[in-house]
């Protein structure tokens, strides 16, 4: 495996640090707190080309791969958690079509995705699909020269800010997972509308919107691969999804170490810095050593990526792992601060808020458990 980075792709990640620490950084609480959707940022991204890292240039992409778009991800995310999920829910709608698109839907809806020009979503969760992908009960029916649409999603990242959305629904409940299929939904089509704005934990500025559609027309030619393969579609994403979500993860921790190591080195109790303590240098040494290893296995399956090699159980693993770290590390960087922690003064309470996400979307833990279980299973059986 090689991590190296050409000096073209290094000069990308030395100018996202930059940005990240002079315009994100700053403002980051306070889009957290006014839960406003961050558009200043996702301007500088455009300007920046960033949504574009691992598409094909014929498609006005870098094609710099997921690799390169993990590390900007992971720094996106440690410099404003918000503007790091944006982009990673994004790429749920941007991969499915550059993997699976016609020329002529990658020309229509995957250009202005890599440009920025429109932010996209991926709409998969239901009330009674969650976990269980397979029993999505939105229904598409052909009709004509049109398929409708009727049901609803709930939970969609990037939901109703969004443009271009990819939607898993249903042509055949008796055929199970066969039935599904996947469709790409323009905001504005008739019989497409949003519900609720989830409140949350954590993430106020990150929109998690129902998506309702009540007969919703889609062309024929906004079927995603074939009809029937839906599933497909929807499992291939999730694996880019995974990587994502570790990348995320991976970020946020990096911002709770990064304010508990100035904090602990500030603080002074009986008479030394807190940082002088033993106790304290430990659990900075834990947080540091599982960063570094969430960070390795995100980018160890961003490269298999990369390679064109199977990454799925690497990406659940990374997924796994660091979504339970980083619940590890943004609780150590509270107990660092002590009583200011607890406090909307300092932003470790709100990582700490955020970090439990990491657990349940894009696959529970438990879920991870079970996919990494499957494939070591197939990879050593007897």
């Amino acid at each position: 495996m090689d991590f190296n980075f050409t000096e073209d792709e290094q000069m990308i990640i030395d100018a996202v640090h930059e940005i990240g620490q002079e315009e994100f950084e700053p403002r980051a609480s306070e889009v957290a707190e006014l839960g406003e959707f961050p558009w200043e940022n996702i301007e500088i991204l455009r300007e920046m080309d960033l949504f574009g890292i691992p598409v094909p240039e014929e498609y006005g992409g870098l094609e710099m791969g997921f690799l390169l778009w993990g590390v900007v991800g992971e720094l996106l995310s440690r410099y404003c958690s918000t503007t790091g999920s944006v982009f990673g829910a994004h790429m749920l709608c941007q991969y499915p079509i550059m993997a699976f698109g016609t020329d002529e839907q990658k020309d229509k809806y995957l250009r202005p995705l890599t440009s920025g020009e429109h932010i996209g979503a991926f709409g998969l969760t239901e009330p009674n699909a969650g976990s269980d992908a397979g029993s999505v009960a939105t229904k598409a029916e052909l009709r004509g020269d049109k398929y409708i649409l009727n049901g609803t999603k709930i939970f969609i990242s990037n939901g109703g800010v969004a443009e271009t959305y990819v939607v898993i629904a249903n042509l055949d409940p008796s055929k199970g997972t066969r039935g599904l299929t996947a469709f790409i939904v323009e905001k504005g089509m008739p019989g497409f509308e949003f519900g609720k704005n989830e409140k949350k934990m954590g993430w106020d500025a990150l929109p998690n919107r129902e998506l309702i559609f009540q007969d919703c027309e889609v062309p024929v030619e906004n079927v995603l691969y074939k009809p029937g393969r839906g599933f497909r579609v929807a499992m291939d994403t999730l694996g880019v999804g995974r990587l994502g979500m570790a990348v995320g993860a991976v970020g946020l921790a990096q911002a709770a170490f990064d304010a508990a190591i100035v904090y602990a080195q500030q603080r002074e109790q009986f008479g030394q810095k807190i940082s002088e303590f033993q106790a304290i240098q430990f659990k900075l040494a834990d947080m540091a050593t599982e960063i570094e290893i969430s960070r390795l296995m995100y980018q160890k399956a961003a490269w298999l990526k990369d390679q064109g090699e199977s990454f799925e159980k690497e990406a659940a693993m990374a997924k796994l792992y660091s979504s339970e770290m980083v619940s590890r590390v943004t609780s150590d960087a509270v107990q660092i601060h002590g009583g200011v922690g607890y406090t909307r003064e300092f932003p470790v309470e709100r990582y700490m808020r955020e970090a439990k996400l990491f657990e349940i979307v894009e696959g529970t833990s438990e879920i991870q458990r079970g996919i990494i279980a499957n494939r070591l299973l197939r990879e050593y059986r007897i």
